[in-house]
């Protein structure tokens, strides 16, 4: 993935994360790498993130 591409992704699932708060962030993105054909060799990379994000959610309610 280019670099610019790869941003646009962590944007996207970031904001997905915030609209959906899903319970398990494996299969969030699990999902969402399926939906949209990303490389699976991003998954752990993603599944950081989006632990990360959910994280700061639980943290701000």
């Amino acid at each position: 993935m280019a670099k610019h591409s790869q941003n646009e992704v962590k944007d996207s699932l970031r904001d997905l994360t915030r609209i959906y708060r899903p319970e398990n962030a494996s299969k969030f993105v699990k999902d969402f790498i399926r939906k949209y054909r990303i490389t699976s060799g991003y998954e752990p990379e993603l599944t950081k993130l989006v632990e990360r994000e959910m994280n700061l959610l639980q943290k701000s309610s």
